[in-house]
């Protein structure tokens, strides 16, 4: 069977890297066909040079990066260096890109790559604010139909949120792009915190992958003794989650997480719960079933075919 393509549509951030680590380790399964970057964990200077870190480190620098929107549709933009440090990368010693980013604006190559490929090949996976898929549809209405599926990282319901008592970080920052994709008739898949707080990495697991000594698991490994920095407060365990490696998780090992299809919604109106995704997880609303929501995955094996995959890159 032919790999499957995937654009990746990032922030990075450690937890970013570790997707696309994960993903780029993967070649008979996935095959990322390219990385459009936005504003979101930092400014969109600083995710698109972390984006070509990333894929520099992985061996793979033949994978274009575009740089897409710097801010949201609506809102000014919040970044979160109090969780991923000044540069979003912290905790790893990468040196410059030498790869240059691609001069397409990020949204221009997700229409034209998704007009381009034949329908239903493409998933795009959002790992940040998702800008980018937003104005993308906003601009090319056609390109919905000819998705494969969205798969993203962000919104949460039983464990409320994370940017706000009601708002994920990554909805939170755009609520009005994702509400734009969410409603958009597209076929979804959400990792929300709900699911991502039970990917919790520990250090035995951290200290398994330095030890395979693969440069990209070593450096995966520096960047997640930074992140883990964050969290103490909220986690009392040295265990943290690892949210946008849930992503990829899914797209290789579906059977791993419990999943059930509901009607979400994106509130953009109260100034308490905007971000908030509505999650009728107890099908009471009678609205159409718009999103595949992830609720809980397996540890053990995601952890076990993460490290095999990101030690298997150089």
């Amino acid at each position: 069977m032919a790999p499957r393509k995937i654009i990746i549509d990032t922030d990075p951030g450690q937890d970013d890297a570790f997707a696309i680590l994960f993903a780029l380790g993967s070649p008979t399964e996935i095959e990322v066909v390219g990385i459009t970057t936005v504003g979101g964990n930092v400014p969109l200077p600083l995710t698109s040079k972390n984006a070509l870190k990333v894929v520099e480190l992985a061996g793979r620098p033949d994978v274009p990066v575009y740089a897409g929107c710097p801010g949201p549709m609506v809102k000014t933009l919040m970044t979160a260096e109090y969780v991923h440090g000044k540069t979003g990368l912290d905790g790893a010693d990468l040196p410059e890109p030498v790869t240059p980013l691609q001069s397409e604006h990020g949204v221009n190559y997700l229409v034209r790559a998704i007009m381009d490929a034949p329908e239903g090949e493409l998933t795009v996976c959002t790992l940040g604010p998702m800008t980018n898929l937003a104005m993308a549809m906003t601009m090319e209405p056609r390109i919905v139909p000819r998705l494969r599926e969205v798969v993203l990282m962000g919104g949460g319901f039983f464990e409320g949120g994370n940017a706000t008592p009601a708002a994920e970080f990554n909805i939170f920052v755009d609520p009005h792009a994702a509400h734009k994709v969410f409603d958009s008739g597209v076929p979804l898949t959400m990792a929300g915190i709900d699911c991502t707080y039970t990917a919790m990495m520990t250090l035995e697991w951290l200290d398994r992958l330095r030890a395979t000594g693969s440069r990209a698991a070593i450096e995966a490994a520096n960047l997640a003794d930074f992140y883990r920095q964050y969290g103490s407060h909220k986690f009392g365990t040295p265990g943290r989650p690892i949210h946008d490696a849930c992503v990829t998780g899914y797209l290789l090992a579906p059977e791993i997480y419990e999943k059930r299809q509901c009607a979400v919604t994106v509130d953009i109106v109260s100034p308490e719960t905007i971000g908030m995704t509505v999650v009728d997880w107890w099908h009471v609303t009678g609205r159409r079933k718009n999103c595949n929501v992830l609720r809980r995955i397996e540890p053990a094996p995601f952890f076990e075919l993460m490290l095999q995959r990101i030690s298997a890159l150089p």
